[in-house]
């Protein structure tokens, strides 16, 4: 099995509903995605997959998205607020926990076409989620 690895950084924010911790208030993070696509078979370039591939299509859905935005859950009070002042937004259904995000990122690199194994998310230089399936 061959696997291949992209780290893409960005700067988000967010804020946990129904918690009783710090996170409980609007807050932000530099956060690094961290990708792992993986496949039995090369290309007949030798690759698995194009790095720049993965950049063209999945980091610039990252910087268009989610970098530099709060990422917040739909029902949260404070997103007609943040609407009003024109501030930009990512909603979830869910709340915008690390683990979510780290699924967020893997539904989308999947609808891309990549042989997605995991994301993990690092949103602290110390704490990190991984979703695969």
């Amino acid at each position: 099995m061959f696997q291949v690895t992209q780290q893409i950084e960005f700067c988000y924010g967010h804020r946990l509903l129904n918690y009783s911790g710090k996170c409980r208030h609007l807050h932000g993070h530099n956060g690094r995605a961290v990708i792992v696509l993986n496949g039995e078979k090369l290309d007949d370039r030798g690759m698995l997959v194009d790095f720049s591939d993965i950049k063209k299509s999945v980091r610039t859905w990252i910087d268009n998205e989610l970098d530099h935005r709060m990422i917040l859950n739909e029902s949260d009070p404070m997103v007609k607020i943040l609407q009003e002042l024109g501030e930009p937004l990512y909603l979830l259904q869910d709340n915008p926990t690390a683990e979510n995000i780290a699924k967020l990122i893997y539904d989308f690199t999947k609808s891309q076409g990549f042989s997605v194994a995991e994301v993990r998310l690092w949103e602290t230089p110390n704490s990190y989620a991984t979703y695969s399936e």
